[in-house]
């Protein structure tokens, strides 16, 4: 592929989009059905991380409208989400709401400067249960969130969300103030049951948003007291570069590469599961390029720093939604951010007297959708290594960091992945092939296969050098064709052990070495501790008659006579 037509792939085209009456119609329903649903989760989100309802729904019309237009997949719908929410709130207690624009417009610019680089493939090597452990993690956090909100007690976010849930339980026991608790816990629980009843009867109402209407208009004809949204703005703001000094840009440095490391982690991941999803056929563009997701996910969320937002990710329930919906393009997604456009100019009146828990009850039943019973019984019932790497990246991702959660998932599945590898490592003595000879049990032939890396490469070479000495062996053969891998840690103990046996004056001879092998034997020094460059051979008869020949000549040196 030339540069020009891979800068080509990476911008949007004209077969992006399919405007026949047929598909243009179930996109257009489609993007409404998914700008209903995003629409009360834009605002929680947008309270939860701590920048506010307003730069959620500002995050939801520019950063789902620019991804929609330049991201990589057919059917992604990008937007606030959860886990951006769970990371950017330390960020806002740490540094102040005035860094989230930096922030944001700073991990927009490596996710963007990722896409360039074509690194878009990077997400398919995290292990799957790391993923189901950060998944999981994340719908704990987002649910414990919410539970301040939920029995009416201000909290401060940005610190640790289990700490904070549990310090909200003990304030209300503590407190006894049960009619000021009844009221927000009356609101979650209306909200909860409307979203888990009301699609039984029909899956197309819009649950969350019909539960979060109800409880707002009970809260309005009773007057009850409760902490609403508060003022909106009703339009979207001017952009506005925010400004960029030399040591801000450094201190916020770690929180940017954060939330770009999320962003394009969480993306990628939606736009696959999307992917998956949509059966190819007439009228389905489903393209899913992951380069060109980067991109448009960083040129989103740069926007949405302009604009006043916050960092915006694919978000994969609302994805889910747009798929099931009928979604055909990603004129779907451009619709759903026109809709929550439109309730910016003319409804953020009604919005703004929404009751907080009323967000928190949405918030909360989302966070059980997030976590699929069956998918935690079958990683949890893969094998142990699978569960505790589960376990793991989900204790991390609460008590801890996401980002964090990740590093230590991939290294707790890395340690179980190479000691699976280094179990398949392996040596076993073989019989001379052909007819025996005298001599042949002075001759030992081994036979290396799976990985000679460093977690292997001490315990295979320890039970040559072994049987070598034990037996009394003349001439040692080594066949090396069954190696899938060697690395330079395992180069260099076979290199040791030649000189070893070598030392002991034991003859080695090297059999089966992999052209691919080769370069790094020789650098490594395997093949120039030999004895002889006739001790390499390419078949195993050739080296066991040179074997024999060995045996041989010791044993006619050994009977002739002194002169």
């Amino acid at each position: 592929m030339s540069a020009l037509s891979a800068a080509r792939s990476l911008l949007p085209r004209r077969d992006d989009y399919d405007l026949r009456p047929t598909v243009l119609r179930a996109d257009v329903l489609a993007g409404v059905t998914v700008g209903v649903v995003a629409l009360p989760l834009a605002l929680a989100f947008g309270v939860s991380s701590g920048v506010g309802p307003a730069a959620g729904l500002v995050t939801a019309v520019v950063a789902g409208l620019v991804a929609a237009v330049f991201g990589g997949s057919s059917v992604q719908v990008s937007g606030p989400t959860g886990a951006m929410a769970v990371v950017l709130a330390p960020i806002v207690a740490a540094h102040g709401l005035a860094s989230v624009a930096l922030v944001t417009v700073l991990g927009g610019l490596i996710v963007l400067a990722a896409g360039l680089a074509r690194l878009g493939r990077v997400v398919t090597f995290i292990p799957w249960p790391v993923v189901e452990g950060f998944t999981f993690g994340i719908a704990c956090i987002i649910f414990l969130q919410q539970v301040p909100a939920a029995v009416g007690v201000a909290a401060e976010p940005g610190h640790n969300t289990l700490l904070t849930a549990w310090d909200a339980v003990r304030e209300v026991l503590a407190g006894g103030d049960w009619a000021a608790v009844a009221w927000p816990l009356c609101t979650v629980g209306v909200v909860a049951a409307i979203m888990v009843l009301l699609p039984r009867l029909h899956a197309a109402i819009p649950a969350s948003l019909v539960g979060v209407a109800v409880v707002t208009l009970a809260a309005e004809a009773l007057q009850a007291r409760v902490p609403r949204i508060g003022a909106l703005p009703d339009s979207l703001p001017a952009p506005v570069f925010p400004a960029l000094e030399l040591g801000a840009a450094r201190e916020l440095a770690g929180a940017a590469l954060a939330v770009a490391a999320l962003a394009a982690i969480e993306s990628l991941l939606s736009a696959r599961v999307g992917g998956s999803m949509v059966q190819a056929g007439p009228g389905v563009a489903n393209v899913y390029q992951p380069d060109r997701e980067l991109v448009g996910q960083g040129l989103a969320s740069v926007a949405s720093g302009l604009f006043g937002g916050m960092p915006a990710t694919g978000a994969i329930a609302r994805t889910a939604v747009n798929v099931r919906s009928g979604a055909r393009t990603r004129l779907a997604a451009v619709v759903h951010a026109v809709v929550i456009l439109v309730v910016i100019y003319a409804a953020t009146g009604p919005v703004s007297r929404i009751p907080l828990a009323a967000l928190a009850g949405v918030l909360m039943v989302t966070s059980f959708r997030m976590i699929p019973v069956r998918t935690v019984r079958v990683v949890l019932g893969a094998g142990w290594s699978s569960a505790v790497t589960f376990m793991v990246t989900a204790g991390v991702t609460v008590a801890f960091d996401l980002i964090q959660a990740i590093e230590v998932g991939i290294l707790v599945a890395a340690f179980f992945a190479l000691r699976q590898v280094a179990r398949g490592a392996g040596v076993h003595r073989e019989t001379l092939p052909g007819p025996a000879q005298p001599g042949d049990e002075r001759i030992a032939l081994f036979r290396l296969e799976g990985a000679m890396f460093f977690g292997a490469s001490e315990r295979v070479l320890s039970q040559v050098s072994e049987l070598s000495i034990t037996d009394g062996v003349a001439v040692v053969v080594l066949r090396l064709s069954q190696l899938r891998m060697v690395d330079a840690t395992g180069a260099k103990a076979l290199g040791e052990l030649v000189g070893g046996l070598q030392a002991r004056g034991v003859t080695v001879l090297v059999k089966g070495v992999q052209h691919r092998h080769r370069r790094l034997l020789t650098t490594v020094g395997v093949l120039g501790e030999l004895r002889h460059e006739r001790h390499v051979h390419d078949h195993l008869d050739d080296a066991v008659a040179h074997a024999r020949a060995h045996v041989r000549k010791a044993a006619e040196t050994a009977d002739t006579p002194p002169r």
